[in-house]
């Protein structure tokens, strides 16, 4: 935090950062896995990346909200799965087809919890971390 109470610039570079490096695990997922491993992973990750563009985007954001935000997204993206409308959509756009997939699974609703889990994890011991850092 500065002084006037905002977060450091320092959090947004870090959210970023963190960011890039899940983009860089799912690929890694992808190449070096197959199956119900990668695919369940991904779910994981891709929620784990929505946490962290919440932080740069909220860089004040309480763990716990961050990870709720990202876990909400999941969800409402899997859920509308269920009308079809991703479906369509990514028949003609890659970019779509990576952000909202296609097809509805209910096990991946479990591994984007999984994946909040983790951000959310992260996300706390850091801060807790950095408090104990500003009381010295």
């Amino acid at each position: 935090m500065t002084g006037d109470g905002r977060p450091a610039p320092r959090t947004r570079a870090v959210a970023a950062g963190a960011a890039a490096l899940t983009v860089l695990a799912g690929l890694a997922v992808r190449a070096c896995t197959d199956g119900d491993l990668a695919k369940y992973a991904g779910d994981a990750l891709y929620t784990v990346l929505i946490c962290a563009l919440v932080a740069v985007i909220a860089p004040g954001a309480r763990p716990a909200v961050m990870a709720g935000a990202g876990l909400a997204f999941s969800w409402a993206v899997e859920l509308l799965q269920l009308t079809g409308v991703p479906a369509e959509l990514s028949r003609h756009s890659v970019v779509a087809r990576l952000v909202l997939g296609s097809t509805f699974n209910a096990p991946d609703l479990f591994w984007y919890a999984v994946g909040a889990g983790f951000a959310w994890a992260v996300t706390a011991l850091a801060a807790s971390a950095s408090r104990r850092d500003e009381a010295r």
